[in-house]
């Protein structure tokens, strides 16, 4: 088929939508970006939100899953500006003693660390780690009844599928399950909830396998760089055209969106039935969300702490488990009291890229979990978690940007109350993204977005995956791009 002669439009331009149209135009597709906002990058973009100069990331800020990503790694995004910064630690998590678990890019070194938990250490996460190249299709890649390598999915399923308390009771050391415990709650379910232990053990051998690492400038690299490799491919962006409805959308012969099922409930084309489910999605947490302008760093007690590019603050297991569960209650002001305390998450980019903030300043970023809706300013509760672990902290604040859940929205309109990932990701929400697959209710739409395997994360493989559904229902194919960044080797 000549090359043009299929035309495809996708609805947004985060870092799913520029994969979905990257993906298209591979394909021989002429393609449209539709984007609501004034500027591209979704969930991956960065603006000046407190001081002149001071550049913070609306939402994602350090991305393990993007280096891991066979998309990422198939495009020049090299060429076109992206660099990659990897801090020292990828993870450290302060502890009351003054000391910090550390998470190193070594399995070796992070297992010795954790002295009589090392072999244990080793035996989950390790064999994640070893097995990697053969479960890569399961854990990155798009739903399907029968695994490439049935025997190694098998093997992560066990683990992966249960809750991250249960592979805590393997831990001995206060310091290792505090580790797990900030680990696993990325999951953002209770802990006690499958399969939390999933995201746990994703994570940590991410670190292991290409490290977490963070991109000069900026979130807003990723984006930019994905842009304008599109333009090379003959893609155009249109900035600030909103779809609400998919009678909105211009004539093409397949349209992959990347907006969240709740928001695509009113798309007035779709069956009776298709939108029943779309506007039943369950929604996950939501999170509030703080950015620092700093005048020094941030005074770690833990020296760990100083050379980690994100930091886990919340205390040990018992406390992280106790706060993963409090927004789950139901009650959007349920938070307001900090009781319990909240579990942090911080990142703290200028420490190893000054290029983010004036001649001597900083930055630092951090969000905790809470029920969705929340109108709860955690300020003073996140502020206060971080002071218990860096005395000093609040004296170094020059000026503070705070963001509640229920205006998560307005940063980005798929943050439905705040839901930073497409929806729960309880074991529900994981088989419900298995079954529907990138379908909606039309035979030329296809769903890109976080709502979709493999879920939330800068990776663009929702977006991608959505695409070649897209290409297959035009008789096309996307080609075999994926892999050509080469493999991913652990240290």
């Amino acid at each position: 088929m000549a090359a043009g002669s299929k035309t495809g439009v996708v609805v947004g331009a985060g870092p799913n939508g520029l994969a979905a149209a990257i993906t298209l135009a591979r394909a021989g597709c002429r393609v449209t970006v539709l984007e609501a906002s004034d500027h591209i990058g979704g969930g991956a973009r960065t603006e000046e939100l407190t001081l002149p100069g001071y550049r913070h990331d609306l939402c994602s800020a350090v991305h393990p899953l993007a280096v891991l990503s066979p998309v990422f790694r198939s495009l020049p995004l090299e060429r076109f500006g992206l660099q990659w910064i990897a801090p020292p630690l990828p993870l450290a998590h302060p502890l009351d003693d003054g000391t910090a678990a550390v998470l190193h890019r070594s399995l070796h070194r992070t297992a010795e660390g954790l002295g009589a938990d090392g072999a244990a250490y080793r035996h989950c996460i390790g064999s994640v780690v070893a097995d990697w190249e053969r479960i890569e299709a399961t854990v990155l890649g798009p739903p399907t009844l029968l695994p490439r390598r049935p025997f190694a999915a098998a093997r992560f399923a066990r683990r992966a599928l249960r809750p991250a308390a249960a592979i805590a009771g393997r831990f001995r050391r206060p310091a290792t399950r505090a580790l797990w415990a900030g680990l696993a709650a990325h999951a953002m379910i209770p802990l006690e909830w499958r399969p939390s232990a999933a995201y746990g053990l994703v994570l940590a051998a991410a670190a292991h396998l290409a490290g977490w690492p963070i991109p000069r400038g900026g979130a807003q690299a990723i984006s930019d760089a994905m842009a304008a490799y599109l333009r090379t491919l003959g893609g155009d962006i249109q900035l600030g055209v909103r779809i609400r409805d998919g009678r909105e959308l211009p004539p093409a012969d397949v349209v992959v969106t990347t907006t969240t099922p709740r928001q695509m409930s009113h798309w007035t084309q779709f069956p009776t039935r298709a939108l029943r489910r779309l506007a039943s999605w369950p929604l996950g947490p939501g999170v509030c969300k703080l950015d620092w302008a700093l005048r020094e760093p941030i005074p770690w007690t833990a020296v760990d702490c100083a050379q980690a590019g994100t930091v886990h603050v919340g205390g040990g297991w018992e406390e992280i488990a106790t706060a993963e569960r409090a927004p789950w209650r139901g009650d959007p002001a349920a938070s307001r009291s900090a009781s319990p305390p909240p579990f942090v998450l911080v990142t703290q980019p200028t420490q190893f890229d000054p290029s983010r903030a004036p001649a001597g300043g900083h930055i630092a970023w951090g969000y905790c979990h809470v029920p969705n809706g929340s109108t709860a300013d955690m300020t003073e509760a996140i502020e206060a978690q971080i002071e218990r672990f860096a005395p000093g902290f609040r004296r170094r604040i020059l000026a503070r940007h705070a963001i509640v859940a229920a205006e998560m929205a307005g940063h980005n309109p798929n943050y439905t109350g705040g839901d930073i990932a497409g929806g729960a990701q309880d074991l529900a929400g994981f088989l419900r993204r298995m079954r529907h697959g990138y379908r909606t209710g039309s035979r030329r739409i296809f769903n890109g977005s976080a709502a979709t395997a493999p879920g939330a994360g800068v990776h663009g493989l929702s977006g991608h995956y959505a695409a070649l559904a897209a290409l297959r229902s035009l008789g096309l194919r996307g080609g075999n791009h994926l892999h050509a960044g080469g493999r991913v080797e652990a240290e």
